[in-house]
């Protein structure tokens, strides 16, 4: 399976190919500050799973802590993708992938929602611990 998105503009187009490691929803203060949203829907690929089609040079980068590292769109200010490096994996928004067939697992960071989401999936306090994170579910 290969799937193609874009930035807001256009300028920058990407690619993924074969199936997500993991899908769900984020809830934490940074993914929050950094959607505009609520709660930011991810889809977690291996690195070789990813990559830019086209526009490689509107392609900006912001990161706030070593987790993680937030592309954009230079012209548009469109989010793209969230590399985490300590992870191996990158983080393609679902918003920006629109034929991905987004079927979440996993709530992380649910001690910190703003927006409580009684959909019966797990919702973990932090990160599974695989991640590094305590792995603690909460209840709805």
């Amino acid at each position: 399976m290969k799937l193609s998105g874009r930035c807001f503009c256009g300028a920058v187009e990407i690619e993924v190919s074969g199936t997500p490691e993991a899908m769900g929803y984020c809830h934490c203060r940074s993914c929050r500050s950094w959607s505009g949203g609520p709660v930011n829907a991810f889809s977690l690929w291996k690195p070789d799973a990813v990559r830019i089609i086209s526009g490689t040079e509107h392609v900006a980068m912001f990161q706030k802590t070593p987790l993680s590292q937030r592309q954009y769109c230079a012209k548009c200010g469109g989010h793209l993708m969230t590399t985490h490096p300590p992870l191996g994996l990158i983080d393609v928004f679902a918003a920006t992938v629109p034929e991905l067939d987004f079927q979440p697992g996993v709530h992380v960071n649910y001690a910190e929602t703003v927006l409580p989401m009684r959909d019966g999936l797990p919702k973990l306090k932090d990160f599974p611990s695989e991640f590094g994170g305590s792995g603690e579910t909460v209840t709805e």
